[in-house]
């Protein structure tokens, strides 16, 4: 009988950010699959449990090994960041898993690095919002390029994830400059760094200031819509109560 794959989020990163749904399904598992990163977030918590850990850039190797695990009758964790279904592994575990219908997957939510460094930050996206990844290592710039116009052009607020990275330390800049075309340069924005880990930061900045703003691949990048204030010293987004006279 074949086994289980769980695909499970540990959240931003820190210990009390993993659900108890994602605590019992790692507790039920026999092998905890994933990125080294990922992996030496609960190493410690886990020392009973075999761990395996790969490399960036072997995603697919990853799935490949749990579903052998499952087809053996064991319950493997693929264990990601944030939201597995969100930039996460849920999708490829599908994908490589498509011809064998008996292996169950159950994905197990996490809390994304959108709505943690969102409630960092104060409340940027109480109001309709857009996700976009600024990695291109997937997703050809021309298609993001597209992406960002669209987004600014339906005023939504955005939430930018990988903005820079050693390999492409200019991207965050080339994005904020791309949007400075449809955009007023004093609109709200702010970062969320290494969110729910030790290190944890934030500020907030213009659009105009935004792309000289240190990023990294632990950043998380909230840009306004129209309506985005700062009340308090925290990034808010109101969702329109006050039409309804309540404020």
């Amino acid at each position: 009988m074949a086994g289980k794959i769980y695909v499970v989020g540990l959240g931003p990163g820190g210990p009390d950010q993993i659900t108890p749904r994602g605590e019992a399904a790692l507790a039920a598992s026999d092998v905890l699959v994933g990125y080294t990163v990922y992996i030496n977030l609960i190493r410690d918590r886990w020392p009973g449990k075999e761990l395996v850990a790969t490399p960036m850039t072997t995603e697919a190797q990853r799935c490949r090994l749990c579903l052998e695990r499952a087809l053996a009758g064991q319950t493997a964790a693929m264990v990601c960041g944030g939201d597995p279904g969100v930039y996460g592994m849920a999708g490829l575990i599908f994908q490589v898993c498509r011809d064998r219908p008996e292996v169950e997957i159950q994905v197990i939510p996490g809390v994304t690095a959108a709505t943690a460094g969102a409630a960092l930050l104060g409340a940027p996206l109480t109001h309709d919002f857009a996700v976009i990844s600024l990695s291109d290592a997937l997703t050809p710039w021309e298609t993001i390029e597209k992406r960002l116009l669209a987004a600014a052009e339906g005023d939504f607020a955005l939430c930018l994830y990988n903005p820079a990275s050693r390999r492409r330390p200019d991207t965050l800049a080339r994005a904020a400059a791309l949007l400075l075309e449809r955009l007023p340069g004093d609109r709200v924005c702010g970062l969320a760094r290494m969110v729910g880990r030790e290190g944890e930061s934030w500020q907030l900045c213009t659009l105009r200031e935004l792309g000289k703003a240190p990023a990294d691949m632990f950043t998380t990048v909230f840009i306004g819509s129209s309506r985005t204030m700062v009340l308090n010293g925290r990034m808010v987004t109101p969702r329109g109560y006050e039409k309804r006279g309540e404020l």
